[in-house]
């Protein structure tokens, strides 16, 4: 069992930056996949960027240029570095976990953090 707990999120300015951060409860240096989320209202949830532990990281496209995920095995935390902030990435933001374990699959999510932009 792994728990999440996001912090960082609030609200900034339209082209401001936030720093997310993620909190693991156990060591995610085999986790397979630590990822960001987010869920704007009225819309699914949406895969913003994630972080494997062999390969590339991968963003959305709405998002490439502009954030930045990062991974820290020492401190057992993700980070989401967001830059140059538009209205549209207001949303709740989830961490989330993907382990496999032999077989099976486990899927971890936080509580999620608000991050609103204004203008």
């Amino acid at each position: 069992q792994v728990q999440l707990v996001e912090s960082g999120g609030g609200l900034v300015q339209l082209g401001g930056s936030l720093r997310l951060s993620c909190a693991a409860s156990t060591s995610i240096f085999s986790i397979n996949v630590m990822g960001w989320y987010r869920q704007a209202p009225g819309k699914q949830r949406e895969l913003v960027a994630a972080s494997p532990r062999f390969g590339s990281r991968n963003y959305a496209d709405s998002v490439k240029g502009r954030f930045t995920i990062s991974r820290d095995t020492a401190k057992n935390a993700v980070y989401l570095q967001m830059n140059s902030l538009k209205q549209e990435d207001t949303a709740v933001y989830y961490c989330n976990a993907q382990q496999v374990l032999g077989t099976t699959a486990y899927d971890y999510w936080g509580q999620g953090t608000q991050v609103t932009v204004s203008s």
